[in-house]
């Protein structure tokens, strides 16, 4: 038996096309993986840690080996369960909407509380930096006003997909599969339409993960 983690980032409910695929995706990953456990973590339910003036100084207390001081430790616990959390996971599923080119704050709010070193990656010279939650499988569901894949002539304003897979590389991630919703702002029916467009593809990646 395996726990999937699904992280939603967009806030729009049932009006989101990235939860709407995302709601597919699962309907079909739970047919198709009856004794399987999913958890829905949506981030703009979840209050996250904040990366203040406490938890950084807890950071940096600990990066040097000083023992920090009680507040600061409470700061750096919470961080510390919320990275438990998510390593917890065997399967990952991120859906998120396009936001002036890149992505919701509250998703990268929880990427920042993430990626801390000795937890999500290690740093060392003779190796550079290295991942350290590998050999777990995760798709992205990206939707998308605009049309921004190969041969639109907008691929450079991506910085949605661009930077998401490259923070998923950085901590270990080698199998990343993509789902693009796009155009959805294109017309009246276009949001139905992106959606319809990758159903299949949506059931595919379900069932196979």
């Amino acid at each position: 038996m395996a726990k999937l983690l699904y992280i939603q980032s967009s806030p729009r409910g049932e009006r989101s096309a990235s939860n709407t695929v995302a709601t597919q995706f699962l309907e079909v990953y739970r047919a198709t993986h009856p004794e399987d456990t999913v958890e829905i973590l949506d981030l703009w339910q979840r209050e996250l840690p904040e990366f203040n003036g406490a938890t950084l100084e807890a950071k940096y207390a600990i990066l040097s080996g000083q023992p920090g001081t009680p507040a600061q430790f409470n700061a750096w616990k919470l961080v510390v369960s919320l990275i438990e959390h998510f390593k917890a996971a065997d399967k990952y599923l991120v859906s998120l909407p396009m936001w002036n080119f890149g992505i919701p704050y509250k998703l990268k709010h929880y990427i920042d509380v993430l990626l801390q070193p000795g937890l999500t990656f290690s740093f060392t010279p003779a190796e550079g930096y290295k991942g350290l939650v590998t050999g777990k499988p995760a798709v992205v569901v990206y939707a998308r006003g605009g049309a921004y894949g190969p041969g639109t002539g907008a691929e450079g304003y991506d910085k949605q997909s661009d930077y998401l897979r490259h923070i998923l590389g950085f901590i270990g991630f080698t199998d990343v599969k993509q789902i693009f919703v796009e155009p959805t702002l294109a017309g009246p029916n276009a949001k139905e339409a992106a959606i319809e467009a990758v159903r299949q593809q949506t059931a595919e990646l379900a069932s196979g993960l």
